[in-house]
């Protein structure tokens, strides 16, 4: 979002006979020191300084403040499960951007050492019990990575049930948008997508997409690969992942007639980087113009978007 005009209201001459002179632009360093932001409750910042300015031939300065009302728009975002895989990614991505975050999830602050986690407000909770109203004060967006596999009940419970929890919650506090991390179909028949797995991703886009119809981002990648730190250990998901990514990619024109297939995608959907993956949540998060449903390709597109 580009920052707007500037709107300065100058100061009143204390004395119709001594016209006012134009006075210097204030220095950077002196508009960051007094910066005023109130992002919870608008998007626009309040700047005051002084001007000084005296009429050619007269000794006394006169000073008087000025307020300049700029748009500059703050992002806070709270990302569910942000100690995880693909959570962790999303909150490191966020920290490099310099949007604010808050990450909850069961286990609270992960293990990291990066300095990238002393910048986010790692919470423990569950979000079934969760206190929103402490958890999403002044969010901006939120960001759900919920989900994993059991039996049928534990999949509609955790891919369903607690994204559901989470849209409504957001939306009874205002936050404007809500993004989450579903599954790619892989063209799997339709008897198929019955599983509690799918079931719930399935119903936690639904609530996502008619509570948020113009600002719900759903994102359904594939096979996702990068470093996975488990119980200390890191788990090297991208030396698998990485080539085979780039050999789909390559072949992509002579298998698309193959798409066809139930099924297909099993074997031709590439996988794709964690890193892509939170990217393109950040470009869901600073860009209003994003919404909807993004595919595999479309989640490469939009990380490249904000790509440094």
């Amino acid at each position: 979002m580009s920052p707007s005009a500037l709107l300065v209201r100058p100061p009143a001459p204390t004395s119709p006979s001594v016209p006012p002179r134009r006075c210097a632009a204030a220095s950077a360093s002196a508009a960051a020191a007094t910066l005023r932001t109130s992002p919870a409750v608008s998007h626009f910042s309040r700047l005051r300084t002084k001007c000084r300015f005296a009429a050619p031939g007269v000794s006394e300065d006169y000073s008087a403040p000025i307020d300049v009302v700029a748009d500059v728009k703050t992002e806070k975002i709270v990302v569910l499960g942000g100690s995880g895989f693909v959570g962790s990614a999303i909150c490191r991505a966020a920290v490099a951007k310099g949007i604010e975050v808050v990450s909850l999830s069961r286990s609270g602050r992960p293990s990291y050492s990066d300095p990238w986690a002393d910048e986010v407000t790692w919470l423990a909770g569950d979000v079934f019990y969760a206190r929103w109203e402490d958890v999403l004060v002044g969010a901006t967006a939120v960001v759900s990575t919920l989900g994993g596999f059991g039996n049928e009940e534990q999949m509609k419970r955790i891919n369903g049930e607690a994204n559901a929890i989470a849209v409504d919650a957001a939306k009874e506090f205002g936050v404007p948008k809500f993004i989450l991390i579903s599954v790619h179909d892989y063209n799997l028949p339709s008897f198929l997508l019955t599983s509690g797995y799918f079931t719930g991703k399935r119903k936690a886009e639904s609530e996502v997409l008619s509570k948020y119809p113009s600002t719900g981002v759903v994102l359904r990648p594939g096979f996702i690969y990068g470093k996975r730190k488990v119980d200390g250990f890191e788990i090297p998901l991208d030396f698998v992942g990485q080539p085979l990514e780039k050999l789909l990619s390559s072949v992509e024109n002579f298998t698309r007639p193959l798409s066809a297939l139930p099924g297909s995608d099993l074997v031709l959907a590439p996988p794709v980087s964690v890193d892509d993956v939170a990217y393109a949540v950040i470009n869901a998060v600073i860009d209003d113009t994003f919404f909807g449903v993004f595919t595999i390709e479309q989640i490469k597109e939009a990380a490249a978007n904000v790509r440094v």
